[in-house]
């Protein structure tokens, strides 16, 4: 494999510009650990453990998997749930990446003041972006609208976004939705970005082993017509599965439902009954327009190596021209 260098490889110290998006409920050390292990950055997410010891039994899991870089990520936008004890946790097993998501990232990167860790922040407009790199970003994530979980309010797609808050920031950007194979990773660096950010297509793998198989198969059955965005009328619009529970909860939304009418069926428990159980009649499952592109489970290796492959064979042929 030719070399991938960017500022996003040197700052990570990883081996291609790729890394595994935060994944609620989904990314632990299984998954994590072999992305790290095939070149790229594995995340373990924070937020869906239950306490702190659990997040360090993770990351020391994590370690016995991989002598590579991983990082763990953080989304504090769970109604407020407190995450700083959570972040603590991950400070004091020498964590070397974070990323954070949703939320406003101010306190966050005041707890990490001092402390030698590497720091990403997902973003869905170029003010956030401005707003992160002002903060004290080593990096940002930008999600346009195709990607899958929480994506911003204003519909921006990456190939529009991507190269707008390239133009305005001086650290790397990572480029995120919309983008599942070697084309994509070969079009957010012609848009500019050092790198690429995937989740759903991360999901459709043998190492994400906590998401059921009717999940990752709806995922490999499904096309870029086949998702939906919840959430709007909460302003924390999220792209999911189109299932019969999440077109329930567009009726509500439709006719007015308050946060209160919602919180039921937009919980972690209803999207953990469809992507552990398996059940679309009681539940919803994040993913992305990507799973228009999807049509295989790989191992986490074949993934990679395929992207990989298919960006070096572009390459030669924009060389060759």
């Amino acid at each position: 494999m030719s070399n991938w260098r960017t500022r996003v490889t040197d700052l990570l110290n990883i081996q291609y510009p790729i890394v595994q998006g935060g994944l609620a409920y989904l990314a632990y050390a299984d998954l994590a650990s072999a992305v790290s292990n095939a070149g790229g950055l594995g995340q373990i997410t924070a937020m869906s453990l239950s306490s702190p010891d659990e997040l360090k039994k993770e990351i020391r899991k994590t370690k016995l998997m991989t002598d590579k870089p991983f990082g763990v990520n953080f989304a504090i936008g769970q109604h407020g749930r407190p995450f700083e004890h959570m972040l603590e946790a991950a400070i004091e097993e020498g964590i070397q990446v974070v990323s954070v998501t949703g939320g406003n990232p101010t306190g966050f990167f005041k707890k990490l003041e001092g402390v030698p860790v590497k720091k990403l922040v997902l973003v869905a407009a170029k003010r956030q972006a401005l707003k992160a790199e002002e903060l004290g970003a080593d990096a940002v994530i930008v999600v346009g609208q195709e990607g899958g979980g929480h994506i911003g309010r204003g519909d921006t797609g990456t190939f529009v976004l991507v190269p707008t808050v390239v133009d305005a920031l001086r650290i790397p950007v990572i480029a995120s939705g919309g983008i599942a194979d070697g084309r994509g990773f070969m079009a957010a660096l012609s848009l500019g970005a050092e790198g690429i950010e995937m989740g759903t297509r991360f999901i459709a793998t043998k190492e994400c082993i906590h998401a059921s198989n009717r999940y990752k198969q709806a995922i490999i059955d499904g096309t870029e017509s086949d998702t939906q965005v919840i959430k709007r009328t909460l302003k924390a619009p999220g792209r999911v599965i189109e299932t019969p529970w999440s077109n329930k909860i567009i009726e509500l939304e439709d006719a007015g439902a308050s946060f209160e009418d919602l919180k039921e069926y937009i919980s972690g428990s209803a999207n953990k009954r469809y992507i552990y159980d398996g059940k679309p009649e009681q539940g919803f499952g994040w993913a992305g327009q990507a799973i228009g592109l999807i049509n295989k489970i790989l191992s986490v290796e074949e993934l990679i190596k395929m992207i990989i492959r298919d960006a070096e064979k572009i390459r030669m042929k924009w060389s060759v021209k």
